[in-house]
Order: C-alpha cells, then sequence, then structure tokens
C-alpha cells in the first residue's frame, strides 16, 4: 500500500459512511507515516504497538481520559474488526478508532 489512496479505499471498506474531510484530514495528519514501509501498519498482535496506539493516538492525539482498559480493549476490538487483513492499514485503524470514539471532528479543518 504505497500511497495514501490505497490507504484511503482500505477505509472504506471497513467504515460504513465515511467522513471525508476527516479521513483527508486524517491521512494529511499521517501522511508521513503511512509513506514509511516500517510504520504504515499496525502490528496488533504486538502489546508495544497497542500501548503505542493507545497513548500515542488515542490519548495524546484525541485526548482521550478514559481507562486504559477501557481503551486497550477499543484497540483490540478493532484489531478485530481488521482480523482478516493481514497488513492493517494504520489510517484505517485510527480512523476507526475515532469513529468509535466520535472524535472524527479532531482531523476535520
Amino acid at each position: 500500500m504505497a500511497d495514501i489512496q490505497a490507504h484511503k479505499d482500505f477505509v472504506t471498506k471497513y467504515a460504513k459512511n465515511v467522513n471525508t474531510a476527516a479521513l483527508d484530514g486524517l491521512a494529511k495528519n499521517y501522511a508521513l507515516v503511512l509513506s514509511n514501509n516500517d510504520s504504515q501498519y499496525v502490528a496488533a498482535s504486538d502489546e508495544s504497538e497497542r500501548v503505542t496506539v493507545r497513548e500515542n493516538f488515542l490519548k495524546k492525539k484525541l485526548g482521550l481520559t478514559d481507562s486504559d482498559a477501557t481503551l486497550d480493549a477499543a484497540v483490540v476490538a478493532v484489531g478485530e474488526i481488521l482480523k482478516e487483513e493481514r497488513f492493517k492499514s494504520r489510517l484505517a485503524y485510527y480512523y476507526l478508532l475515532a469513529e468509535k470514539f466520535n472524535k472524527l471532528s479532531v482531523f476535520v479543518k
């Protein structure tokens, strides 16, 4: 998945009603991450990766203050949604988490 459009297409496969403004904002925010082979995917089965998603995306970027257990459960739940995919797009992962917590507006400019 070399380009941003491929990641966006991946999101539309899993999100019911895609907020294109939020998706564009999220893609713009994470364009550098998505262009790097080492960081464009989430290793959902890796505990340290799940902690990184919780701490850096859910808490820092989205400003969530829920308990770690609640946030961890959400990260695992999105992993379950994407379980059929060998490579889980970080854009899709983050979009689905933001949608779950009603925080897509963070990315709309």
